[in-house]
């Protein structure tokens, strides 16, 4: 069992900043990777961003450019540093890690930029 916990979201200004953090405890050796996921009021969640143990990135286009994910292996965390934040970005953002046939979730940080 893997568990994620996530923080670091929370109300920002249209054009601003935010960093979300992901930190991993548990069976982190069966972990392949780990990113965010996101989900709006009424929609099913969509990835924004996946970062592989070999280093490899995947971004949704939505947020190619505007998102950046990175790791720290040493602390078992990731990160997910979100510029120029706009009121379409407002969302649930999810940790998730999958491996070892499972994909493990985080709880969930709300994001809010307000039109």
């Amino acid at each position: 069992q893997v568990q994620l916990v996530e923080s670091g979201g929370g109300l920002v200004q249209p054009g601003g900043s935010l960093k979300l953090s992901c930190v991993a405890s548990g069976s982190i050796g069966s972990i392949v990777a780990m990113g965010w996921y996101r989900q709006f009021p009424g929609k099913q969640r969509e990835l924004v961003a996946t970062l592989s143990n070999m280093g490899y990135t995947n971004y949704a286009d939505s947020v190619k450019g505007q998102f950046t994910i990175s790791r720290d292996n040493a602390k078992n965390t990731v990160y997910l540093q979100m510029s120029r934040l706009e009121p379409e970005d407002t969302a649930v953002y999810y940790c998730y890690a999958p491996g070892a046939g499972k994909v493990d979730w985080g709880q969930g940080t709300q994001v809010t930029v307000p039109s």
